[in-house]
């Protein structure tokens, strides 16, 4: 166990932490990177060794033009991804190349309402060889068996013949108080055809 050590009374002087302290930066715990794949799941490490799991994706590339980048939890280590889902969607977009033609909307379709389908994280991605989804999704509390499950996510993609840069919102809740301890990650049609995953866990403060 490592020792805290410090020169004052002042948090910022401590210089190491035992292992059992948790200090809120994330810890990265495993990295999955496509190549021609169906899908990406993490099976394992999502437990209740930290309050938070941090997805990061990057340059998410699909195999086919116009696909929804997507995701499901499990609640029996992956053998089923079908938890019930309410959610919401929601993306500000702009043209490029032309001035003035954006726009904020919330997009209906994307939402889901206690249904066990796979949720968006990237509306109709565009598979051109420069192009590509990448963001950030969090869970919260995942292990626990008292509520329901909290996630929320930011992607940023390319899509459409223009094409179109579209800053995508979701947030939602699985409804079970069942512990997850899996996540797929998938398009709607078509292979990953490049990118990684990384999943980081994070532990909140306790003073």
């Amino acid at each position: 166990m490592a020792i805290i050590k410090h020169g004052n009374n002042a948090l910022s002087a401590v210089t190491a932490f035992p292992s059992a302290v948790p200090t809120g930066k994330p810890v990265l715990l495993s990295t999955s990177t496509a190549s021609s794949s169906a899908s990406i799941e993490f099976t394992s490490g999502i437990d209740s060794t930290y309050d938070v799991y941090q997805f990061e994706f990057i340059n998410i590339h699909p195999a086919t033009d116009n696909t929804d980048f997507q995701f499901n939890l499990s609640i029996d280590s992956g053998s089923n991804y079908n938890v019930t889902k309410t959610t919401t969607f929601f993306r500000p977009y702009q043209q490029e190349g032309a001035e003035e033609t954006g726009a904020l909307e919330y997009i209906t379709p994307e939402d889901l309402a206690q249904s066990t389908a796979f949720q968006s994280l990237a509306d109709r991605v565009d598979n051109d060889n420069d192009s590509s989804c990448s963001g950030t999704l969090h869970l919260f509390n995942p292990s626990s068996t008292t509520f329901v499950k909290h996630f929320m996510s930011n992607f940023n993609r390319v899509f459409g013949g223009s094409p179109i840069q579209a800053n995508d919102y979701m947030a939602g809740y699985g409804n079970t108080t069942s512990a997850v301890d899996a996540i797929q990650f998938k398009f709607a049609s078509g292979d990953i055809d490049a990118g990684s995953i990384k999943m980081y866990g994070i532990s909140a403060w306790v003073l």
